[in-house]
């Protein structure tokens, strides 16, 4: 009786070994099949590296990651001249920016009004939902990063605001 209990806990031991050597063995590869992805799309963007082209009136944008104009992740930024006004706008989805250089100022509404911007700094963050209408001023020369989850598009609010179809 006493062997076939020790059998059992043999038994019993082995099974538990067995199965904690495939739980690691599965880590082992999932950890290593996702510093492989890692590993194939890592890649630094310098400033130097952007490719600017135009955007909207004398703003300019480069691509950053993704591809704003596609269902899933996006990263743009946006260069405009010191007193680039953008009318009032909205974007499909969320937009979320950050200032990078520069004074940026903000104001939510119908229709272009400086009395409700708000200034943004180096380093200041703004989320916006999906529809929010909103406009801009660059007060300094600026470059903002946007982000967000394509697709990604533009409308001006009053479409005789859009500055594209003076271009």
């Amino acid at each position: 009786m006493a062997s076939q209990s020790r059998m059992r806990l043999k038994v019993t031991l082995l099974t538990f070994a067995a199965l904690v050597c495939l739980v690691l063995v599965g880590a082992a590869g999932i950890a290593s099949s996702k510093s492989a992805a890692s590993e194939q799309s890592h890649g630094v963007v310098t400033p130097d590296g952007l490719k600017w082209g135009p955007f909207i009136g004398p703003s300019q944008m480069a691509l950053v990651s993704g591809d704003p104009s596609q269902v899933g992740p996006f990263v743009v930024r946006v260069k405009s001249p010191t007193g680039t006004v953008i009318p009032a706008h909205w974007h499909p989805t969320d937009e979320n920016l950050t200032v990078l250089e520069g004074k940026f100022a903000i104001g939510m509404g119908d229709a272009f009004d400086a009395g409700k911007l708000t200034v943004m700094e180096r380093g200041d963050f703004i989320e916006m939902p999906a529809k929010m209408h909103h406009f801009a001023k660059a007060v300094t020369d600026t470059v903002v990063q946007l982000h967000g989850i394509g697709p990604f598009a533009v409308t001006f609010v009053n479409p005789a605001d859009d500055p594209r179809a003076k271009q």
